[in-house]
């Protein structure tokens, strides 16, 4: 009975991290910064693994696709993550599903921790580094 309760708890933590990171990817505000006015916000920058955008007071927007390298390196992974969640829970044999899907969700778990930290080491060396200009990518 126990085994089959880890089963079941393994089975629900798996679905709701593929759930999880499959609605990560396609967020708008994975790095938001603004350049403030004396009085107001002047410009919004933000940016995710498909597009840079900056959005000024008056509501004005415009985006540009991303292509940096890192942002390069993060999107592919982040894909990895979702094709190898997707394809770990698709086994039917019940042997197979749990060696394969547990390996699956290894290295899909792992891809995931890789693309996070990438992109957020460069965005605090970014912040921390007093020669990086914060706005150097201008949309439009």
């Amino acid at each position: 009975m126990g085994n089959m309760a880890t089963e079941i708890v393994a089975f629900l933590l798996t679905i709701s991290g593929l759930i999880l990171v499959s609605s990560t990817v396609p967020t708008d505000y994975w790095k938001v910064s603004s350049v403030d006015g004396t009085v107001i916000t002047t410009a919004t920058f933000w940016s995710n693994l498909w597009k840079t955008c900056v959005t000024d007071s008056t509501g004005v927007s415009s985006a540009k696709t991303s292509r940096r390298s890192h942002i390069q390196v993060c999107r592919g992974l982040m894909i990895a993550v979702v094709c190898l969640g997707f394809f770990g829970g698709s086994d039917t044999t019940k042997a197979r599903l749990t060696v394969l899907s547990g390996l699956h969700f290894i290295l899909s778990g792992i891809c995931c921790l890789t693309a996070c930290s990438i992109y957020a080491h460069r965005i605090t060396t970014d912040f921390f580094d007093p020669i990086f200009v914060a706005q150097n990518h201008k949309c439009g």
